[in-house]
This record gives structure tokens, C-alpha cells and sequence, in this order.
């Protein structure tokens, strides 16, 4: 079992649904990315490189692009979540709108395949 398969099913329902949402979508753009960890948290790689770290304390979701530079795509938009250089942090109740999270993800993703 993938670490980002035991994250999913150690989450309570609200936030299991938001990051196996989060993990689908990261697997729709990115077909070939495979679960496993990055710098210690569980994510999804592509070609070996990180695309998507995950983490989850309380209810509080954590997603790591690993690139400031991703996530610099949609920073302008992320009023309302908490985001520091490489992170940005949302919940099951406020979570990523679908349209800002594909976004960061298909920069990180054209940055890897650059």
C-alpha cells in the first residue's frame, strides 16, 4: 500500500473525500504519476519527480506543489486560504476550487516535463 493510499484511509470522511478528490484530479492530468513520498509526505510523482505532496493534521489539508513557482500560477486567487512559499492549506469545508488547483498542478506538471 502507497503512503498516499494510508493517508486516505487513516482520514475521516469529510477530508478523505477532499483529498481522494485532490488525488484524482492529480491523476486525471497526470496519468503516468505513480503514489508513493517526497521529502516525507505522501505524493504523486511523475518521472520521479514530486507533483503533489499531501498532508493532513486535524482538519486542516495541506498541499505541497514543490514548486513556488506553481503555485506562484494561482497565488493571486487564494484569498480566503492560508498559502506560504510552497504550500497552501485548506479544508473539507473550504477546500481548492477545482479550476485553481488544476492549475498549480499543470504548471508543477510542465515544469517536471519541461
Amino acid at each position: 500500500m502507497s503512503a498516499v493510499d494510508e493517508l486516505l484511509d487513516g482520514l475521516p470522511g469529510p477530508e478523505r473525500t477532499a483529498v481522494a478528490a485532490v488525488v484524482d484530479l492529480a491523476e486525471r492530468l497526470a496519468p503516468s504519476a505513480a503514489r508513493g513520498v517526497s521529502y516525507g509526505v505522501p505524493a504523486l510523482l511523475v518521472d520521479g519527480r514530486p507533483l503533489l505532496g499531501l498532508a493532513v493534521r486535524g482538519e486542516r489539508i495541506s498541499l505541497y506543489p514543490f514548486s513556488p513557482a506553481a503555485l506562484d500560477t494561482v497565488r493571486e486567487d487564494l484569498a480566503g486560504w492560508s498559502t506560504s512559499k510552497g504550500t497552501v492549506h485548506c479544508s473539507a469545508a473550504h477546500p481548492l476550487p477545482t479550476v485553481l488547483l488544476e492549475r498549480m498542478l499543470l504548471a508543477r506538471l510542465a515544469e517536471i516535463q519541461g
